[in-house]
């Protein structure tokens, strides 16, 4: 689309403003859907039997009737116009796209007195740098096209408001926090019951962007802000399409965008490693839990069929899949005879991980202050059906010298007004935020977090593969 084409589109929508608001994804393509298990392809197939769809009068998208007030809020308001008008004059800069390679020419023949390993090697160059040249496009394209996340941005900032009611507590205790952390809560409209594993990626998010210089640089392109969901699910594909985390991107049949499947600690770990981030993930189960998928073998369970998992946690997302086999439905209804009830002792062991993790080295021990921030990213935390954003930890220290740990958790399951709502009267808030281990009944959870830096070169290579560092109970 041309420059001048971009203009008259602008001046369509101004022309309409009187009747519609239009939203931050303008420029995002409408979802692919899933009909009967088979993939559309071309023309968007819309399930008529899931939802309804309205047309949006300014982009011609297909929308869900729920969501077409939300596609239409705010479009013209001075920042949105801005933004495209900025959008406009960077399509004006951009060069012509090369054209692309001919399939035919792709295909690499050894030419009279070639070396055969020569000429595959230039072969497998060849394809590299054409995978890397489509990839660089669609990251080129994807950072235009995304939207920013609309979310409700509270004045002074929830961690500032956190930091002031955990210093006016009563008793002897230590609280470290991470710095600024946005709370992106699930919309009931929208992604409420399969949205908790974006909403907190939008949390780091907004963290790695507003403390950290070198993430900010390239998260997102450099964009600055939070994507919305799909956007987010853009990334994600494009980080597949990269190499990151093959088998889960199998998984999905390396699709996620328009889909309501549930993502866990490996997806958030895949989509961010893809930036050059440093995301761990590190596992905690119980040893009765690893008992019981020993035990399927005695069971009779074909634990062939059982979910392909890279850490013990992965098994309870199913990747949204929630038609199991009957082996898996079983198999999963067996651990519980298994495991035990949750032990404070054996629990115990996460929430110090988590202590030692906010602590660092960049926190005094010996500090008097009864509150103190740390330079580390909050932990996205995984465990069976829901997923949470930990941005620190408290310790109440007893008097047989003794720690007792209360993870500071920020869920999207919680509206964000109510959130600021009990920090502002200091009453309630504790119900929301803390989880002491006395709350920790599941038999795993799953942790990832973020080392500083940017990987280059082999590291990022080696990033692509995921692995997770195992803690039992």
């Amino acid at each position: 689309m041309g420059i001048a084409d971009f203009y008259m589109q602008l001046e369509t929508k101004k022309r309409v403003v009187s009747r519609f608001n239009v939203c931050d994804c303008l420029f995002e393509e409408m979802p692919r859907f899933r009909e009967s298990g088979s993939r559309t392809r071309g023309q968007v197939q819309i399930l008529s039997s899931a939802m309804d769809f309205a047309t949006c009068p300014i982009c011609n998208f297909s929308i869900p009737s729920p969501e077409l007030e939300r596609h239409v809020d705010e479009h013209f308001s001075d920042e949105d116009y801005a933004r495209d008008f900025e959008f406009a004059q960077q399509i004006a800069r951009t060069p012509p796209t090369l054209p692309r390679i001919a399939e035919d020419s792709s295909e690499c023949k050894p030419s009279c007195g070639d070396d055969p390993q020569n000429s595959s090697s230039r072969c497998d160059a060849k394809v590299t740098a054409t995978i890397g040249n489509t990839c660089d496009e669609r990251h080129a394209s994807l950072f235009r096209s995304q939207s920013k996340e609309s979310f409700y941005k509270v004045e002074g900032g929830l961690m500032t408001m956190l930091r002031k009611c955990l210093e006016l507590e009563s008793g002897d205790s230590t609280s470290i926090l991470s710095g600024h952390v946005d709370h992106f809560q699930s919309t009931d409209s929208w992604d409420a019951g399969w949205g908790c594993g974006w909403r907190n990626i939008q949390m780091l998010s907004s963290h790695l962007i507003a403390q950290r210089q070198e993430a900010r640089e390239v998260l997102y392109g450099g964009s600055g802000f939070v994507p919305s969901i799909g956007s987010l699910q853009r990334w994600l594909e494009l980080a597949w399409e990269k190499g990151f985390d093959t088998p889960g991107a199998d998984e999905f049949d390396q699709k996620i965008y328009g889909k309501r499947n549930w993502i866990g600690t490996t997806e958030c770990a895949a989509l961010l490693r893809s930036f050059g981030l440093r995301a761990r993930i590190v596992d905690f189960s119980s040893r009765d839990f690893e008992l019981a998928a020993s035990s399927a073998l005695h069971l009779g369970l074909d634990t062939r069929e059982l979910p392909q998992v890279y850490g013990p946690m992965d098994i309870f997302l199913s990747k949204g899949k929630l038609d199991l086999p009957p082996t898996v439905s079983s198999w999963n209804q067996s651990y519980k005879h298994f495991s035990v009830s949750s032990k404070d002792k054996g629990h115990q062991i996460l929430t110090e991980w988590v202590w030692n993790y906010f602590s660092g080295s960049n926190v005094s021990r010996s500090s008097d202050r009864r509150v103190v921030l740390s330079e580390k990213a909050p932990l996205y935390f995984q465990h069976d059906g829901h997923s949470r954003t930990i941005v620190g930890i408290q310790a109440k220290h007893q008097k047989n010298g003794k720690q007792l740990y209360n993870l500071l958790i920020f869920d999207p399951a919680d509206k964000t007004r109510a959130l600021e709502k009990s920090f502002r009267v200091n009453v309630g808030w504790q119900k929301l935020i803390k989880r002491g281990v006395h709350t920790l009944k599941k038999p795993q959870y799953q942790l990832c977090f973020i080392e500083p830096g940017i990987a280059h070169g082999e590291e990022l290579e080696e990033l692509k593969a995921l692995h997770s560092t195992r803690h039992e109970f």
